[in-house]
């Protein structure tokens, strides 16, 4: 099973940020450390998904010594995450939404590094989670 590993940083007043050196793009963030270590797993999955459907290269998860060679890397907590033995297939869905509404998730999914469809998996699991 592939493994990537997954930098959690955290800065004052904000939840714990995790992004991919090796996947530009992919990231995400927890409340807890348990749960940004959580919603890495499933952002993980769902970025090489992404990949796969777009007909993309998968990259060559890089070792420790690479990532934290980089400086920049030095100020956050290495963890390896190991992508899903299946990654579930992706369906595409027609919704239909206020264009308004639209607009500000387009916004907030750019804003935190996400792309519209993961920010709607996101807050669904975690509405669904909270009920």
């Amino acid at each position: 099973m592939a493994s990537y590993i997954a930098l959690i940083h955290k800065e004052a007043q904000s939840d714990f940020g995790v992004s991919f050196p090796d996947l530009p793009g992919c990231v995400t963030a927890g409340r807890t450390l348990d749960e940004a270590r959580a919603f890495a797993v499933e952002a993980l999955a769902l970025h090489i998904e992404g990949l796969v459907a777009d007909g993309e290269t998968i990259p060559i998860a890089s070792d420790l010594e690479t990532i934290m060679a980089d400086r920049a890397n030095r100020k956050a907590v290495a963890v390896l995450v190991e992508l899903r033995a299946r990654v579930p297939k992706t369906v595409r869905v027609n919704i239909t939404l206020p264009e308004d509404a639209l607009a500000e998730i387009d916004r907030y999914a750019e804003n935190a590094g996400t792309t519209r469809s993961g920010l709607i998996v996101r807050a669904t699991r975690e509405f669904i989670r909270a009920a």
